[in-house]
This record gives structure tokens, sequence and C-alpha cells, in this order.
């Protein structure tokens, strides 16, 4: 298995590279294009801020690279938000891959409640799970969640979490899969994800 972790300005790599360890696999981390196109599976990471992240990948001609990508694709928290429409994080146009749009969690509900707070951090629940990406997952499995942005529901998604409001958790277009949760910090299930990633996703 030759799996590629695309390697741009936005952390969490190693903590995806330790996860994958944990369950028997190693990966490249490169933002060589040629790596890229030749790999069997890639993993498109990310935590940071969505503008300067698209330049950065703009810079270096990976925004084209991943758009055009065939083999499975899974982008992470800002990996799965690029792989979007348009972010309101610094309003720019991103990778138009899934059809939803980023937008920015409204926090004038939050004040009903001192609970709610943003950005959302910690475990929370996936629903409504679709696809060969959730197989063996249950319904209402806990996964860890690090985010102030969330994409709206759409055609793309094949999982939900409420928080505020129902949003998409992971979204699915062709050969391309993203999670806004960390599957390489939740625990056994986010094993399990990552498992069906490379042994059930085509």
């Amino acid at each position: 298995m030759n799996l590629v972790i695309i390697k741009y300005n936005a952390g969490n790599i190693q903590s995806v590279l330790y996860a994958l360890e944990r369950i028997g696999l190693q990966a490249k981390v490169t933002d060589d294009v040629e790596e890229i196109t030749k790999a069997d599976k890639v993993i498109f990471p990310g935590v940071g801020e969505a503008s300067s992240a698209m330049q950065y990948l703009k810079e270096r001609k990976l925004d084209d690279v991943i758009k055009h990508l065939t083999q499975p694709v899974l982008g992470i928290c800002l990996g799965m938000q690029l792989m979007c429409r348009f972010s309101e994080e610094n309003n720019v146009n991103c990778l138009h891959i899934f059809n939803e749009d980023v937008k920015r969690f409204n926090s004038a509900p939050a004040l009903a409640s001192d609970k709610i707070k943003i950005p959302q951090i910690g475990w929370n629940t996936i629903c409504n799970l679709k696809t060969d990406l959730f197989h063996s997952v249950p319904e209402n499995a806990y996964v860890y969640f690090v985010h102030s942005y969330y994409a709206a529901a759409g055609e793309h998604t094949i999982a939900s979490t409420d928080y505020l409001l129902r949003y998409s958790s992971a979204l699915h277009s062709g050969n391309f899969y993203g999670v806004q949760f960390h599957p390489e910090k939740s625990a056994d299930t986010g094993e399990r994800i990552l498992k069906n990633f490379i042994e059930r996703c085509h």
C-alpha cells in the first residue's frame, strides 16, 4: 500500500502518522506532485486557517493536483473544509469538490447555555452514517472534534452531528471523502474509520 499524506502548512500530520502506525500502516508525508498522484490512497489533513492554507496550496499548484486525483482521498478537519465550495473563514473559494459551503457557528444561541462553546472542542456523536467509510461503526458513535466552522448539510453529507444545529460531520463525492472530526484522536472508532478508508473505500 503506497499511502501518502499531503504536506502543507496545516498541522496534525504527526498525530495522523501515529494513528496509522497503531493500525500497522506506514505513510509518506510529501508535497511532491508525482508522489501524490502515484499514491494508492491519499490523506489530506489539516488544522489551521482556510484562506492561508488555500494560498499555500495554490502557490505550489497543489490545489489543482488535489482536485484531479482519481484514487481515494480522505480530508480531515480543515482538509475536509478545503474540499468544499467556499469557506466563511476569511471568505475564500476552496477546491469545490463538495458543493457544501463552510460556515461559522453562530454564537448567538450559545448565550442561552454556558455549555455551548465555540469552538466545539471534545467528543460528540455522528449519526445517519452512509458508505463503507463507516462500516461496522455504530450509529451515534463518539468521535473527537475541534472546530469553529462547519460544512452545511447537503447532497454529499454521509454523517451528521448536532452542535447548535445539524451539520455535515462527513462528506463523500466519487473518490473523495471528508470528515470534520479527527479520526486520529477518536480512539477505537477513529481507527475503525481509518481502516475502512484503507480497506474499503475505492
